[in-house]
């Protein structure tokens, strides 16, 4: 049979004026292209003759076609010739309505509108888009609006054989037809070849320029991606689109970038492919990949091992650090700042503003090279500043926690932020700072009592004072009860000494501020949890409670708000930046930004509607209830990536000045040279192997 050829192609014919936008057909044996060369010039076969010849299928009789009829209906999109159908109508435009008196040509029913019983004109506009440029509309199941659609029933009175601009699609209910012709259907369907769709074009339409059918509109990294197998892939490529023979592909790589040439060696056609758009001179999969790793915490190393355990194309490590450099870092940053005066701008409208702080460095122990202060909003439980301190700027370790805190309180002050009062755990240097300054210093309960628990625990290990063990618990709920009740200074000390009558079952004091204790009196059935006046144990526990710098700790401690919402932040930083790896200056304080903007989104979440069994871990096996929150939303990092595709990568200049402006401190331990230590080692080894 005679194959099928689709495209805008010139109809062999000289005569023929039709303004088709129609199927051509080709032959498909040595003698019927004898037949059909006669046919087209006449008897008088001219020198030349064109390799590849066209013939439109208005030259043909209706009883050439093995699926005419379905093909009028609308059920089939291509025409199947029978074996030996030689072109037999010369006028292709004439119409005849009378079999009788000459063989008919082919027709097209007219197309009607659903919605409608007029006849539907149509009209066809100039385009070079592909059939499957405009989709067929699906609709929700959830619309119940109507929408019109073709109608392909038989009509009495065919029009000429034409397509309309837009493209004809099956109907989704249809009648049944053979197993072959719906096979063939959704192959001609499928077919990277296209029908074109409108008149009057020239002949310079190429297949391979034609658009995809998708959604342009779409934002490049908003679009879907999938993973796609190269044999998969190379099937796409591995017959010419044009006359369906074998081709020569050519490929080329660039991280998870893949472009195939595709070139026929037959019939010259050529086109390049590109497996993800090109920006410029990037990949946009490539730096939707880095940004995705950046933003969401991930370790480029493990998302490598990732990926090669997968066989998955992946980028080096130096492209991900120049994505991050050049686009990434600078929108964290902008971003930061950006959220960072909106609400500072809201905090300098209010009077009393009350603030926590804490430190955290960037290792485990006590030989940290970074240490990042956090400087949180207590009433609305919001991150508002973090500074990053580097030890030997500031001469070492025990120093670094007090310059955050000055260099936070003045970035607040330069913007009209005033703190009412500071909480923080116990510090001598932040308390004097704060003093001098005339703030108000809070200390935060929860290290007030670790420290006292610590203590106690050490004292009752020891001989004869073992009935400490069963009063830590309560003595440790004393500290908290004290800090809430209490309005002064004073009248705290007075509820925490009381603990000393209190465990020697005296329950009146001498204090004028607390006098007596508020519980009720009732009899206490184990009796040998009362202490002694004259014991060990009794000496020990008065010697930690009345102590001078312990009462100076209670006098100040916090009686509203706590910082053990720092605590939590603590854990999200260790997401964004464990202690285990070491970053440089700009790339930790980037993720601690990011930390911070992931603290704010997903603080206030709303409780969720299941219980939740919680094992802390300080409770060493005892179960709480804990309230559950909603999962977690990540707004934060679709911002950015709106940022940086739209805006960085078009121009990052701007953002760039914002990261050049941050001061970032000098390393003062000089790296020494590599080959120099390499040597060193080497010069080594003989001795170490040939002591004598």
């Amino acid at each position: 049979m005679a194959k099928l050829r689709s495209g805008r192609r010139a109809c062999s014919i000289p005569d023929c004026t039709n303004e088709h936008r129609s199927l051509f057909l080709t032959p498909s044996s040595e003698s019927l292209r004898r037949q059909w060369i006669k046919f087209i010039f006449q008897g008088s076969v001219k020198t030349a003759v064109p390799k590849l010849l066209y013939v439109c299928a208005h030259h043909f009789a209706q009883d050439c076609f093995v699926n005419e009829s379905q093909f009028r209906a609308g059920f089939a999109t291509r025409l199947r010739l029978k074996n030996g159908s030689v072109p037999t109508v010369r006028d292709a435009t004439a119409v005849v309505e009378d079999a009788s008196t000459s063989t008919p040509s082919l027709q097209m029913p007219t197309l009607r509108d659903f919605a409608c019983q007029t006849d539907k004109k149509t009209r066809s506009v100039g385009t070079q888009l592909s059939l499957k440029t405009f989709g067929a509309y699906y609709g929700s199941a959830g619309v119940q609006g109507t929408r019109a659609c073709r109608d392909f029933g038989v009509s009495n009175h065919a029009a000429p054989f034409q397509f309309s601009s837009t493209a004809v699609k099956r109907p989704l209910k249809r009648a049944r037809m053979d197993l072959e012709e719906e096979l063939e259907e959704e192959d001609a369907l499928e077919s990277s070849s296209s029908v074109v769709a409108s008149k009057g074009l020239d002949s310079t339409f190429d297949p391979a320029e034609s658009i995809m059918p998708d959604d342009r509109s779409t934002p490049t990294h908003q679009m879907k991606k999938y993973i796609v197998y190269e044999s998969n892939l190379m099937e796409l490529f591995a017959a010419c689109r044009v006359c369906a023979r074998a081709c020569h592909l050519k490929t080329r790589k660039m991280g998870t970038f893949l472009s195939v040439e595709q070139q026929c060696p037959h019939c010259e056609y050529r086109r390049q492919w590109n497996s993800q758009p090109v920006i410029g001179s990037t990949p946009a999969g490539n730096l939707h990949l880095s940004a995705a790793i950046y933003l969401s915490g991930a370790s480029f190393f493990k998302m490598k091992r990732v990926f090669e355990s997968m066989h998955l194309q992946f980028f080096h490590s130096d492209t991900f650090r120049r994505h991050a450099r050049s686009f990434i870092e600078p929108a964290v940053i902008h971003h930061w700042q950006t959220q960072q005066n909106e609400l500072l701008h809201q905090l300098s409208q209010e009077e009393k503003v009350v603030l926590g702080g804490d430190m955290r460095t960037d290792s485990p122990g006590h030989l940290g090279t970074f240490g990042s202060y956090t400087t949180i909003d207590l009433n609305t439980n919001t991150i508002v500043d973090m500074q990053l301190i580097q030890s030997d700027e500031v001469g070492g370790r025990h120093h670094m926690e007090k310059e955050g805190l000055k260099r936070s309180l003045a970035s607040l002050g330069a913007r009209g932020v005033t703190a009412d009062c500071v909480v923080t755990r116990p510090h001598p240097q932040i308390h004097t700072f704060l003093m001098e300054n005339k703030i108000t210093h809070y200390y935060e309960v929860r290290h007030v009592a670790k420290g006292i628990s610590k203590q106690l625990k050490k004292i009752s290990k020891m001989k004869d004072c073992e009935k400490l063990q069963k009063w830590m618990k309560s003595i440790n709920s004393h500290v908290y009860w004290t800090a809430a009740t209490s309005a002064t200074g004073p009248e705290r000390v007075a509820k925490w000494t009381s603990i000393l009558n209190h465990v020697l079952d005296i329950h009146e004091h001498e204090q004028p501020l607390f006098p007596a204790c508020l519980h009720e009196s009732h009899q206490t059935r184990d009796k040998n949890k009362w202490l002694s006046p004259d014991t060990s144990a009794f000496y020990r526990l008065e010697k930690v409670i009345a102590n001078k710098r312990i009462l100076e700790d209670v006098a100040k401690l916090s009686p509203h708000y706590q910082t053990s919402s720092l605590e939590a932040f603590q854990s999200v930083i260790l997401h964004f930046a464990p202690k285990h790896i070491v970053f440089p200056f700009i790339g930790l304080l980037c993720r601690l930004y990011l930390a911070a903007m992931h603290y704010n989104e997903n603080d206030k979440r709303p409780q969720a509607q299941t219980d939740k069994v919680h094992l802390p871990k300080a409770l060493k096996g005892e179960c709480r209830a804990k309230p559950p929150k909603m999962e977690q939303t990540f707004r934060y990092v679709v911002d950015m990536m709106d940022l940086i595709f739209n805006k960085v990568f078009v121009d990052p200049l701007p953002y760039t000045e914002a990261v050049l402006a941050i001061n970032v401190p000098d390393n003062q331990f000089d790296r020494p040279d590599k080959q120099e230590v390499i040597d060193g080692y080497v010069s080594l080894r003989p001795s170490i192997l040939n002591p004598t």
